[in-house]
């Protein structure tokens, strides 16, 4: 019975690790600053902002909204996602997200911080020297549009979240990309 509760433990530990969502805290700083690197750490940062808008959103903050003509906050989190994939797919020369199918919020939520890390690591990968020219649009383009509008709509997820009774957490640091109080 002991190994079993141990094995059981076991198991549910390496869940947790492989279920773990990106994000939580950004990455590691680059040791250099590249066009490309930096334009990776604007992503790590949405990454880290969307990651806390989103952690623990109830089903009753997913359907709040400030008024009738205004967007839920599941509606923003829809709107992220989809800046999500034009982002991956505008960056990523293969490896796109073609997902046309509906998904859960969980999921969204996930592929949302699965699609920033994979740009992330692309613009980062061969020491930074990713040549920003090659993307599917100007990359000038995907900064001013679907990057700072998806930080634009991570503050309205927070803010539309308070308006709904649960506030966002104290214990990040959006100065430093960390979690204050891991416990």
């Amino acid at each position: 019975m002991r190994y079993l509760i141990i094995l059981l433990f076991t198991i549910q530990s390496f869940a947790q690790v492989s279920n773990k969502l990106p994000y939580y805290e950004i990455p590691e700083s680059p040791e250099f600053y590249t066009p490309a690197t930096t334009a990776a750490r604007m992503i790590d940062g949405l990454g880290f902002r969307y990651y806390w808008a989103t952690q623990g959103l109830r089903a009753e903050d997913l359907a709040y909204k400030i008024g009738a003509d205004s967007r839920t906050s599941g509606e923003t989190v829809e709107h992220i996602y989809g800046l999500s994939k034009f982002i991956r797919n505008s960056v990523l020369t293969d490896n796109k997200d073609e997902n046309k199918d509906e998904l859960s919020f969980e999921e969204k939520r996930k592929q949302t911080l699965l699609n920033l890390k994979l740009v992330s690591e692309a613009l980062k990968a061969n020491n930074g020297n990713f040549d920003l020219a090659s993307t599917e649009v100007p990359f000038w383009n995907i900064i001013n549009g679907p990057v700072e509008d998806a930080v634009w709509h991570c503050g309205q997820v927070v803010m539309l979240r308070r308006a709904s009774g649960n506030p966002f957490t104290s214990n990040v640091s959006l100065f430093s990309g960390t979690v204050k109080d891991k416990n």
